[in-house]
């Protein structure tokens, strides 16, 4: 068995058996299929620059290169509005828009943005990237409004605070606003409703005591810009209980001015009957294209 054992040590068949299993390298590993995550930032920022906001937030959860290029000024300067800096200034203020990344911008559009002491707003529309503004109550001119025989601020659920008219004979609210407007084509609006609501037993209910005198004549709505356009329309108020837009006309900016100059008015002069149980909102300006 000893004989056995050494003669197979000593064979040189068995070494060079040993010796090709210890030195064989072992096979490859198996090559991995390139991915999205394998894209440059560069290349994947030029496909979501052709995308709308939406869909960009949603692709910047794929992986780190989509995230990353999320982020690049060149893809949501696009879709700010081309005077985006004078939109900042006038509503923020001096200094902000060299603090901010162009996707921060765009965040801050989006919102809600008060300014002129709490009397306006604005805001940029996701779906369209036209600019939004709503002018509240306490920001018009309204005739009478310091006589609380006529008129009186009341707050309500769907707004901070309205102006509710009880009865008057000469009715005229007038405003006027600068403001650096992108090129388009705007409405103006006057957010009306008949009738004073509130709650009772958790549901809304609508108080039409002191309506009347708005089916005898129209009401006359006018706008003027400082290009010298003008627009006019007028209606019968009617419906009451619900918040209706009523359309004053449309304007158009050309791009031409840094801003636009608007002044508008809503009047029921006739003195032959009063007016009252109206509750005045805001005035909004809208893209035309906006539903």
């Amino acid at each position: 068995m000893g004989a056995t054992l050494s003669s197979s040590f000593a064979d040189p068949n068995v070494y060079s058996l040993v010796g090709s299993l210890c030195l064989q390298p072992s096979p490859p590993p198996p090559r991995t299929k390139p991915g999205l995550g394998d894209l440059p930032e560069s290349c994947v920022a030029l496909v979501l620059e052709c995308l709308n906001p939406s869909e960009i937030c949603r692709l910047a959860k794929l992986n780190r290169a989509f995230r990353g290029a999320s982020w690049a000024d060149f893809v949501w300067e696009s879709k700010l509005p081309v005077n985006y800096e004078d939109l900042i200034r006038r509503v923020f203020g001096d200094g902000l828009e060299d603090k901010l990344c162009k996707r921060e911008v765009y965040t801050r559009l989006c919102r809600a943005n008060t300014f002129d002491g709490g009397t306006k707003k604005a805001w940029l529309d996701k779906r369209t990237g036209g600019i939004c503004l709503c002018i509240a109550s306490k920001g018009l001119a309204i005739t009478g409004i310091d006589d609380r025989r006529y008129w009186n601020h009341i707050p309500t659920e769907e707004s901070n605070s309205v102006a509710y008219l009880q009865q008057i004979w000469w009715f005229e609210v007038n405003g006027q606003f600068e403001f650096p407007f992108p090129s388009g084509t705007y409405s103006l609006f006057f957010r009306l409703q008949l009738g004073r609501a509130s709650k009772r037993f958790g549901r809304r209910i609508c108080n039409t005591e002191h309506v009347h005198g708005w089916d005898i004549k129209p009401v006359q709505f006018q706008l003027w810009t400082s290009d010298g356009q003008y627009a006019s329309s007028q209606c019968f108020l009617d419906d009451p209980g619900k918040w209706n837009l009523c359309h004053a006309g449309d304007f158009v900016v050309d791009g031409t001015n840094s801003s636009t100059k608007l002044t508008f008015s809503m009047t029921q002069i006739d003195c032959t009957h009063t007016k009252g149980g109206l509750c005045l909102d805001s005035v909004l300006v809208y893209p035309i294209h906006v539903k």
